[in-house]
């Protein structure tokens, strides 16, 4: 018997569940993050992305690290001092370096370096976020941690918290320090074991990475605000002008097309960026979520700090999505109503038509039978000329005068010609 035959793509389906896993990290770590997004939406990006996959083979032969497959999505390998982490997302690929030395200085640009400067000059896009991650052991008491967050952070911003029933504490204030770079701190207790740690620290980067994704759906939003808005102001002043009948419905149609042209148009090239910034959006919401967190020494958490500051962005966002939609639905009705008002006119001007030929019909049928009529006279007198100079010779020989032979002929040779007339009238009708 044969065995069961399986789908083609099952095992390459189950693989995708296993193929990024989270790193093993134990303190102290610095992690180095950068993620590069290529001009565009995805739906114009080249889908074989060999832009992306030379870039990275452009930095591991700079190390002499091994290479990834030529269809690869991922990669994780030594490369150098460092451990370096590649992934390739929809619109976006991002790196992640991890050293196992902390510099002096906390939050070093240096660190970095792990990404060469003429490595980054020939990025194939442009930089959407990078990041310099901190990671050291817990103290025993708070009161280290907390004058380390004053001096590395911004107070007025910073979000601290501790995650996973205290298996870490991790601080940020998501601002761009002088060297272009957000900055997150992570303390972690010794029995915080190193997976859990790695999947700290992919949450926080990817917290960070999928926020400024979604954020691009806010500066779009901002981009847009007028040219919506002024939109917005014609459909209003068209349907007014329709209420009014201030103008013909064919020229207020006309103008309220062009808009709705221009307002298509608008959704249109904003339609993707909206459904990724929702789905960016859940993701923020998810990760967050994911790590449990509890308020560190009476500070704000993640998600206090996305609640103040990210959730207004995002409800923006949300606002002129529905925005468009409820214009879009505004200029169908308007439209809608517009092209019942001119078929409605047009009925009146067919049937005002229909009536003036009804009038003309009438006219001719009289006229015609004044033509018949006429006809019948003038028809009737040749023939009663004809009729007569054939009957003459036959008066003078039975003794009866001219006139009296034209009267006695008129009448039957009219009523022979009206029934002639009628009998071609009915054969033509």
């Amino acid at each position: 018997m044969a065995p069961i035959s399986d789908h083609p793509l099952r095992y390459s389906l189950t693989g995708e569940l296993h193929a990024r896993p989270f790193p093993e990290i134990r303190a102290p770590q610095v992690v180095a993050f950068l993620a590069i997004k290529q001009a565009g939406d995805a739906a114009a990006r080249d889908r074989d992305r060999g832009a992306d996959m030379a870039h990275l083979v452009s930095l591991l032969k700079h190390y002499g690290a091994p290479l990834p497959d030529k269809d690869a999505t991922h990669y994780y390998g030594a490369m150098g001092r460092f451990h370096i982490k590649w992934e390739q997302h929809t619109e976006f690929v991002t790196y992640t370096a991890f050293g196992d030395e902390l510099s002096g200085r906390p939050f070093d640009p240096a660190e970095f370096d792990v990404f060469p400067a003429d490595w980054l000059s020939e990025t194939p896009g442009q930089r959407l976020t990078s990041s310099l991650l901190r990671l050291m052991p817990m103290p025993r008491k708070p009161e280290p941690m907390l004058e380390q967050l004053r001096e590395w952070f911004v107070p007025e911003s910073l979000a601290a918290a501790q995650v996973l029933e205290g298996a870490a504490v991790v601080a940020s204030d998501f601002r761009i320090d002088p060297a272009g770079h957000t900055r997150f701190a992570v303390f972690v207790p010794e029995q915080t074991g190193s997976r859990r740690v790695g999947r700290i620290i992919q949450r926080l980067l990817e917290i960070e990475t999928y926020k400024t994704m979604s954020m691009l759906g806010f500066a779009l939003t901002r981009e847009i605000g007028g040219t919506v808005g002024k939109m917005d102001r014609q459909i209003s002043d068209l349907m007014a002008k329709m209420s009014a009948q201030e103008q013909k419905p064919e020229a207020t149609l006309d103008a309220l097309l062009d808009v709705s042209v221009e307002l298509e148009n608008v959704v249109a090239q904003t339609s993707f960026r909206f459904a990724g910034t929702a789905a960016y959006k859940a993701i923020v919401d998810e990760r967050i979520g994911a790590l449990r967190e509890v308020r560190f020494e009476g500070r704000q958490g993640f998600g206090e700090f996305m609640m103040r500051r990210y959730e207004p962005a995002m409800r923006t966002v949300i606002s002129m999505e529905r925005r468009l939609e409820r214009m879009s639905a505004r200029a169908l009705r308007a439209s809608d109503l517009l092209r019942t008002r001119v078929d409605v006119e047009r009925s009146a001007q067919n049937q005002s038509i229909l009536e003036s030929m009804d009038k003309r019909a009438d006219l001719q049928l009289r006229l015609q039978h004044t033509v018949e009529g006429l006809s019948v006279v003038a028809i009737s007198y040749y023939a009663v000329s004809l009729a007569s100079y054939v009957l003459y010779p036959m008066g003078e020989y039975i003794g009866v005068s001219r006139g009296a032979l034209t009267a006695g002929v008129t009448l039957p040779v009219v009523a022979l010609v009206w029934l002639a007339v009628r009998r071609v009238r009915r054969k033509i009708g």
